[in-house]
């Protein structure tokens, strides 16, 4: 059985990493948009940085997943706060520059950064048992609650500290960031999946897993979680910039909203193993699409707050249900394979939304970015319904033989 108290130090150690470098994404969240509209002539393409960060982030999952699963956790991560700390230079020197482009290959590195970010979740549940690791996950995504307060704070206080260069010294914290704190992760104690290398012509091959149901769900109830979690995110400060709001309320409502994401992780793990990944994914699903509905109500400052809020614990439940479901369907030597090919259909989501985000608030208005999230909520339940039903029949199956 496996050590739980080798995970639990592992689970420590990627709460401070998950707090410490998780809180440039807030910060890039907040400051991609606002940096690419002051640099863009065109203004549709204000979001840009940030699709093109999560465009790398698609691409990298898998090599990145490969990776690791060859030299091991802490090698990646070691990789990706490195990528964090270019992209944070570059973007400091765009705007010095006045550079669109250059700010376009900060969010590359960046998207590096991301995608390796995305596997700390993942890596929670590599030494933890199967007891612990709806827990283990949960507890380092609710890291990301200190990366919610620190992120936007540093943000706020220092994105004009650059005289005549605005934003960059939100860039220059995300750099510090990086190097300051990354002999944390020189505290991992992760071994290197041996099962990759020796399983040879046995390993279940990747099309044999995403034929099993659950895995199928977990991924497609991913991918909708965190792509419409970004679709509305990303459009936030832009809109409420459009309504007459300073940046540093919309800094505020996002910062709200990132609590959101992650503050329901103290409890999600327990609210899993008591009733279940699949009714946790399902209300996940429901709080999304009642933010979409708040949002669409009005453009008043509360509307922003409690959408973004009620959008952050949607992604939650929907998000770590799903990754809680993937990590107990996939077999240890499929876990590379399966968990980068996860990730990579996820940012693929979710650069297509970041990319439509600041088009249709540009084209459309506010109420597009909404109208735009029925259809990917209805294709998640159809998949969460058909599981259960499967499920169901599976143990009626049982119980009669």
């Amino acid at each position: 059985m496996t050590d739980d108290r080798i995970a639990r130090r592992n689970v420590a150690v990627l709460v401070m990493a998950q707090t410490l470098f998780g809180a440039q994404m807030p910060m890039l969240i907040i400051f991609g948009g606002l940096a690419g509209s002051f640099l863009a002539d065109n203004k549709a393409l204000a979001t840009l940085p940030i699709s093109i960060m999560m465009l790398m982030t698609m691409f990298m999952a898998t090599p990145i997943s490969l990776f690791m699963g060859r030299y091991g956790r802490r090698a990646g991560f070691l990789i990706g706060i490195s990528a964090g700390a270019a992209g944070g230079l570059l973007g400091a020197l765009a705007l010095y520059e006045r550079a669109f482009w250059l700010l376009l290959v900060a969010a590359l590195f960046s998207g590096i950064y991301q995608s390796c970010h995305g596997f700390y979740r993942f890596a929670a549940a590599d030494t933890a048992s199967d007891t612990f690791r709806p827990r283990a996950i949960s507890w380092v995504l609710a890291g990301g609650l200190g990366a919610a307060l620190l992120g936007p704070e540093l943000g706020a206080r220092l994105h004009d500290a650059i005289p005549l260069t605005p934003f960059a010294g939100a860039y220059l914290a995300i750099a510090a960031l990086n190097i300051v704190f990354a002999p944390i992760l020189l505290l991992l104690n992760i071994p290197c999946p041996q099962t990759d290398a020796t399983a040879g012509p046995a390993r279940s091959p990747l099309l044999q897993a995403l034929r099993r149901p659950p895995v199928a769900v977990a991924i497609l109830c991913g991918m909708v979680s965190y792509a419409l979690m970004t679709l509305m995110m990303t459009a936030t400060p832009l809109a409420m910039q459009g309504c007459g709001f300073a940046t540093e309320t919309a800094a505020d409502v996002v910062r709200w909203h990132v609590i959101a994401m992650f503050a329901p992780s103290f409890i999600t793990g327990d609210l899993i193993r008591r009733f279940g990944n699949l009714r946790i994914i399902a209300i996940g699903l429901g709080l999304l699409a009642l933010s979409g509905v708040i949002a669409l109500l009005d453009v008043r400052l509360p509307n922003f707050y409690i959408a973004l809020m009620l959008l952050g614990a949607g992604w939650n439940f929907g998000f770590i249900g799903a990754t809680t479901l993937l990590a107990s369907a996939v077999k240890p030597e499929e876990r590379s394979r399966v968990q980068g090919f996860n990730d990579f259909c996820v940012f693929g989501l979710v650069t297509v939304a970041s990319f439509s985000s600041g088009g249709l608030l540009n084209w459309s208005g506010w109420a597009a970015v909404q109208l735009a999230m029925p259809p990917f909520l209805v294709a998640a339940a159809i998949g969460l319904v058909w599981l259960i039903i499967k499920n169901v029949n599976l143990q009626k199956a049982a119980d009669s033989a």
